[in-house]
Protein backbone atom coordinates (compact mmCIF):
# COMPACT_ATOMS: atom_id res chain seq x y z
CA UNK A 1 0.00 0.00 0.00
CA UNK A 2 1.07 3.61 -0.55
CA UNK A 3 0.88 6.17 2.25
CA UNK A 4 -2.52 7.14 0.86
CA UNK A 5 -3.77 3.55 1.03
CA UNK A 6 -3.59 2.84 -2.71
CA UNK A 7 -2.29 -0.57 -3.77
CA UNK A 8 -1.27 -2.13 -7.09
CA UNK A 9 -4.81 -3.16 -8.01
CA UNK A 10 -6.16 0.35 -7.63
CA UNK A 11 -3.23 1.73 -9.63
CA UNK A 12 -3.80 -0.79 -12.42
CA UNK A 13 -7.51 0.00 -12.55
CA UNK A 14 -6.88 3.73 -12.79
CA UNK A 15 -4.04 3.61 -15.34
CA UNK A 16 -5.64 0.99 -17.61
CA UNK A 17 -9.25 2.08 -17.17
CA UNK A 18 -10.25 -1.54 -16.56
CA UNK A 19 -11.77 -3.22 -13.47
CA UNK A 20 -9.49 -5.56 -11.55
CA UNK A 21 -10.34 -9.23 -11.07
CA UNK A 22 -7.34 -10.36 -9.01
CA UNK A 23 -3.94 -9.43 -7.61
CA UNK A 24 -0.82 -11.41 -6.65
CA UNK A 25 2.20 -9.92 -4.96
CA UNK A 26 5.50 -10.98 -6.55
CA UNK A 27 7.67 -8.86 -4.24
CA UNK A 28 7.36 -5.75 -2.12
CA UNK A 29 7.72 -3.65 -5.29
CA UNK A 30 6.01 -5.81 -7.92
CA UNK A 31 2.56 -7.31 -8.37
CA UNK A 32 0.68 -9.25 -11.04
CA UNK A 33 -2.80 -7.82 -11.51
CA UNK A 34 -5.49 -9.59 -13.52
CA UNK A 35 -7.89 -7.26 -15.25
CA UNK A 36 -11.52 -7.93 -15.99
CA UNK A 37 -11.50 -10.05 -19.15
CA UNK A 38 -8.39 -12.02 -18.15
CA UNK A 39 -5.50 -9.80 -19.24
CA UNK A 40 -2.61 -9.69 -16.75
CA UNK A 41 -0.44 -6.64 -16.16
CA UNK A 42 2.60 -6.01 -13.99
CA UNK A 43 2.43 -3.15 -11.51
CA UNK A 44 5.81 -1.93 -10.29
CA UNK A 45 6.57 0.62 -7.60
CA UNK A 46 9.96 2.11 -8.43
CA UNK A 47 12.60 3.73 -6.27
CA UNK A 48 11.71 7.20 -7.45
CA UNK A 49 9.63 9.07 -9.98
CA UNK A 50 12.69 9.79 -12.13
CA UNK A 51 13.67 6.13 -12.31
CA UNK A 52 10.14 5.08 -13.26
CA UNK A 53 9.88 7.82 -15.87
CA UNK A 54 13.20 6.69 -17.36
CA UNK A 55 12.07 3.06 -17.49
CA UNK A 56 8.77 3.91 -19.16
CA UNK A 57 10.47 6.17 -21.70
CA UNK A 58 13.10 3.49 -22.35
CA UNK A 59 10.51 0.78 -22.99
CA UNK A 60 8.66 3.03 -25.43
CA UNK A 61 11.89 3.95 -27.22
CA UNK A 62 12.91 0.32 -27.60
CA UNK A 63 9.42 -0.56 -28.81
CA UNK A 64 9.62 2.28 -31.32
CA UNK A 65 12.49 0.55 -33.09
CA UNK A 66 10.10 -2.29 -34.01
CA UNK A 67 12.99 -4.69 -33.47
CA UNK A 68 12.86 -6.33 -30.02
CA UNK A 69 9.93 -7.45 -27.91
CA UNK A 70 9.29 -5.38 -24.80
CA UNK A 71 6.20 -5.24 -22.57
CA UNK A 72 3.77 -2.51 -23.58
CA UNK A 73 3.52 0.40 -21.16
CA UNK A 74 -0.06 0.97 -19.99
CA UNK A 75 0.70 3.89 -17.74
CA UNK A 76 3.25 5.63 -15.55
CA UNK A 77 2.48 7.95 -12.67
CA UNK A 78 4.87 9.07 -9.97
CA UNK A 79 6.60 5.93 -8.68
CA UNK A 80 4.11 3.55 -10.35
CA UNK A 81 4.55 1.77 -13.69
CA UNK A 82 2.03 -0.58 -15.33
CA UNK A 83 3.15 -2.83 -18.19
CA UNK A 84 2.03 -6.02 -19.90
CA UNK A 85 2.84 -9.29 -18.20
CA UNK A 86 5.10 -11.70 -20.13
CA UNK A 87 4.17 -15.35 -19.66
CA UNK A 88 7.29 -17.42 -18.90
CA UNK A 89 8.61 -20.10 -21.21
CA UNK A 90 11.94 -21.82 -21.84
CA UNK A 91 14.94 -20.59 -23.83
CA UNK A 92 15.54 -22.27 -27.19
CA UNK A 93 18.22 -22.16 -29.85
CA UNK A 94 15.79 -20.56 -32.30
CA UNK A 95 14.76 -17.87 -29.84
CA UNK A 96 18.40 -17.11 -28.99
CA UNK A 97 19.37 -16.70 -32.66
CA UNK A 98 16.31 -14.52 -33.24
CA UNK A 99 17.28 -12.36 -30.25
CA UNK A 100 20.69 -11.76 -31.81
CA UNK A 101 19.10 -10.58 -35.05
CA UNK A 102 16.61 -8.44 -33.14
CA UNK A 103 19.36 -6.79 -31.08
CA UNK A 104 21.20 -5.95 -34.30
CA UNK A 105 18.06 -4.26 -35.63
CA UNK A 106 17.54 -2.40 -32.34
CA UNK A 107 21.09 -1.07 -32.37
CA UNK A 108 20.77 -0.06 -36.02
CA UNK A 109 17.73 2.06 -35.14
CA UNK A 110 20.27 4.45 -33.70
CA UNK A 111 20.27 7.36 -31.29
CA UNK A 112 20.88 11.10 -31.69
CA UNK A 113 24.16 10.91 -29.73
CA UNK A 114 26.13 8.79 -27.30
CA UNK A 115 24.44 9.30 -23.95
CA UNK A 116 21.21 10.57 -25.50
CA UNK A 117 18.23 9.68 -23.29
CA UNK A 118 15.03 8.30 -24.81
CA UNK A 119 12.48 10.89 -25.91
CA UNK A 120 10.70 12.16 -22.78
CA UNK A 121 13.26 10.37 -20.63
CA UNK A 122 15.13 12.28 -17.92
CA UNK A 123 18.78 13.13 -18.14
CA UNK A 124 19.22 11.88 -14.57
CA UNK A 125 18.24 8.22 -14.91
CA UNK A 126 19.32 5.01 -13.18
CA UNK A 127 20.96 1.68 -13.91
CA UNK A 128 19.70 -0.80 -11.38
CA UNK A 129 19.83 1.09 -8.09
CA UNK A 130 22.66 3.40 -9.16
CA UNK A 131 22.26 6.86 -10.68
CA UNK A 132 23.16 7.15 -14.37
CA UNK A 133 23.48 10.54 -16.02
CA UNK A 134 22.66 10.77 -19.72
CA UNK A 135 24.89 13.50 -21.10
CA UNK A 136 25.09 13.52 -24.92
CA UNK A 137 28.45 13.30 -26.65
CA UNK A 138 29.77 12.77 -30.17
CA UNK A 139 33.03 10.89 -29.48
CA UNK A 140 32.44 7.46 -27.90
CA UNK A 141 35.85 6.94 -26.21
CA UNK A 142 35.75 10.39 -24.59
CA UNK A 143 32.08 10.10 -23.65
CA UNK A 144 32.46 6.56 -22.25
CA UNK A 145 35.40 7.52 -20.08
CA UNK A 146 33.90 10.75 -18.76
CA UNK A 147 30.28 9.68 -18.25
CA UNK A 148 30.30 5.89 -17.81
CA UNK A 149 33.62 4.93 -16.21
CA UNK A 150 35.00 7.80 -14.14
CA UNK A 151 31.83 8.74 -12.18
CA UNK A 152 31.56 5.23 -10.74
CA UNK A 153 35.32 4.92 -10.23
CA UNK A 154 35.29 8.14 -8.16
CA UNK A 155 32.36 6.88 -6.11
CA UNK A 156 34.07 3.52 -5.54
CA UNK A 157 37.25 5.29 -4.37
CA UNK A 158 35.26 7.58 -2.07
CA UNK A 159 33.53 4.53 -0.58
CA UNK A 160 36.83 2.70 -0.08
CA UNK A 161 35.86 -0.08 -2.50
CA UNK A 162 38.73 0.80 -4.85
CA UNK A 163 42.03 1.97 -3.37
CA UNK A 164 43.48 5.22 -4.76
CA UNK A 165 46.60 3.42 -6.04
CA UNK A 166 44.39 0.92 -7.86
CA UNK A 167 42.31 3.66 -9.44
CA UNK A 168 45.29 4.71 -11.55
CA UNK A 169 45.04 1.41 -13.46
CA UNK A 170 41.48 2.22 -14.56
CA UNK A 171 42.41 5.84 -15.25
CA UNK A 172 45.13 4.60 -17.61
CA UNK A 173 42.48 2.64 -19.53
CA UNK A 174 40.38 5.81 -19.81
CA UNK A 175 43.41 7.69 -21.15
CA UNK A 176 43.98 4.98 -23.77
CA UNK A 177 40.35 4.54 -24.80
CA UNK A 178 40.83 6.31 -28.16
CA UNK A 179 43.34 3.63 -29.23
CA UNK A 180 41.61 0.69 -27.48
CA UNK A 181 38.04 1.33 -28.64
CA UNK A 182 38.35 -0.04 -32.17
CA UNK A 183 36.81 1.49 -35.29
CA UNK A 184 34.39 4.39 -34.79
CA UNK A 185 30.72 3.37 -34.69
CA UNK A 186 27.57 5.50 -34.89
CA UNK A 187 25.46 5.81 -31.72
CA UNK A 188 23.34 2.69 -31.23
CA UNK A 189 19.99 2.42 -29.48
CA UNK A 190 20.90 0.40 -26.40
CA UNK A 191 18.86 -1.51 -23.86
CA UNK A 192 21.63 -0.40 -21.53
CA UNK A 193 21.28 -2.98 -18.74
CA UNK A 194 21.23 -6.19 -20.76
CA UNK A 195 22.12 -8.81 -18.18
CA UNK A 196 20.48 -12.22 -18.17
CA UNK A 197 17.86 -11.22 -15.59
CA UNK A 198 16.46 -8.62 -17.98
CA UNK A 199 15.95 -11.18 -20.77
CA UNK A 200 12.69 -13.10 -20.37
CA UNK A 201 12.11 -16.23 -22.43
CA UNK A 202 8.41 -16.05 -23.17
CA UNK A 203 5.83 -18.79 -23.53
CA UNK A 204 5.36 -17.51 -27.09
CA UNK A 205 8.84 -18.82 -28.00
CA UNK A 206 10.47 -15.38 -28.16
CA UNK A 207 12.86 -13.41 -25.97
CA UNK A 208 11.48 -10.29 -24.26
CA UNK A 209 13.54 -7.46 -22.77
CA UNK A 210 12.58 -5.71 -19.53
CA UNK A 211 13.98 -3.07 -17.14
CA UNK A 212 16.05 -1.03 -19.61
CA UNK A 213 18.53 1.71 -18.81
CA UNK A 214 18.12 2.85 -22.41
CA UNK A 215 20.41 5.44 -23.98
CA UNK A 216 22.58 6.02 -27.02
CA UNK A 217 25.81 4.07 -26.82
CA UNK A 218 28.15 1.58 -28.47
CA UNK A 219 26.47 -1.60 -29.66
CA UNK A 220 29.25 -3.77 -28.23
CA UNK A 221 28.26 -2.62 -24.72
CA UNK A 222 24.93 -4.48 -24.76
CA UNK A 223 26.66 -7.64 -25.98
CA UNK A 224 29.42 -7.33 -23.37
CA UNK A 225 26.76 -7.16 -20.66
CA UNK A 226 25.27 -10.44 -21.90
CA UNK A 227 28.75 -11.98 -21.66
CA UNK A 228 29.34 -10.63 -18.16
CA UNK A 229 26.50 -12.41 -16.40
CA UNK A 230 25.81 -15.18 -18.89
CA UNK A 231 22.81 -15.76 -21.10
CA UNK A 232 21.21 -19.01 -22.28
CA UNK A 233 22.25 -19.73 -25.83
CA UNK A 234 24.75 -16.87 -25.91
CA UNK A 235 26.67 -18.43 -28.81
CA UNK A 236 23.41 -18.55 -30.79
CA UNK A 237 22.63 -14.94 -29.86
CA UNK A 238 26.03 -13.84 -31.16
CA UNK A 239 25.71 -15.91 -34.32
CA UNK A 240 22.34 -14.34 -35.06
CA UNK A 241 23.78 -10.89 -34.43
CA UNK A 242 26.81 -11.46 -36.64
CA UNK A 243 24.58 -12.77 -39.41
CA UNK A 244 22.52 -9.57 -39.36
CA UNK A 245 25.21 -6.98 -38.57
CA UNK A 246 28.81 -8.23 -38.35
CA UNK A 247 30.84 -6.75 -35.52
CA UNK A 248 34.11 -4.93 -36.20
CA UNK A 249 37.32 -6.95 -36.14
CA UNK A 250 38.69 -7.38 -32.64
CA UNK A 251 35.32 -7.06 -30.90
CA UNK A 252 35.98 -10.08 -28.67
CA UNK A 253 39.15 -8.42 -27.34
CA UNK A 254 37.07 -5.37 -26.39
CA UNK A 255 34.48 -7.21 -24.29
CA UNK A 256 36.27 -6.40 -21.04
CA UNK A 257 36.53 -2.74 -22.02
CA UNK A 258 32.75 -2.51 -22.37
CA UNK A 259 32.25 -4.49 -19.14
CA UNK A 260 34.19 -1.88 -17.18
CA UNK A 261 31.11 0.32 -16.84
CA UNK A 262 28.72 -2.31 -15.41
CA UNK A 263 31.49 -3.77 -13.23
CA UNK A 264 32.12 -0.38 -11.62
CA UNK A 265 28.38 0.14 -11.16
CA UNK A 266 28.26 -3.21 -9.37
CA UNK A 267 31.34 -2.29 -7.33
CA UNK A 268 29.50 0.81 -6.11
CA UNK A 269 26.36 -1.17 -5.31
CA UNK A 270 27.73 -4.51 -4.13
CA UNK A 271 31.34 -4.13 -3.13
CA UNK A 272 34.89 -5.28 -3.50
CA UNK A 273 34.45 -8.42 -5.60
CA UNK A 274 33.27 -6.42 -8.58
CA UNK A 275 36.05 -3.87 -8.05
CA UNK A 276 38.57 -6.68 -8.39
CA UNK A 277 36.91 -7.78 -11.65
CA UNK A 278 37.06 -4.20 -12.95
CA UNK A 279 40.76 -4.07 -12.14
CA UNK A 280 41.35 -7.41 -13.85
CA UNK A 281 39.70 -6.36 -17.12
CA UNK A 282 41.56 -3.03 -16.95
CA UNK A 283 44.91 -4.74 -16.63
CA UNK A 284 44.02 -7.08 -19.48
CA UNK A 285 43.10 -4.11 -21.69
CA UNK A 286 46.36 -2.33 -20.91
CA UNK A 287 48.32 -5.48 -21.77
CA UNK A 288 46.92 -5.62 -25.31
Amino acid sequence: MTAGGEGPGAVAARLTGRPVAGERRVSSALAEVTLDGGRTVMVKRGDGAGAVRAEAAGLRWLAGADAVRVPAVHGQEGRWLVTDHVASGRPSAAAAAALGRELAALHAAGAPAFGAPPPDGPRDATIGLAPMRNVPGTDWPLWYGEHRVLPYLRRAVDDGTVRPAEATVIEQVVDRLPELAGPAEPPARLHGDLWNGNVLWGADGHAWLIDPAAHGGHRETDLAMLHLFGCPGLDRVLAGYQEAAPLADGWADRIGLHQLFPLLVHAVLFGRGYAEQALAVSRAALAR
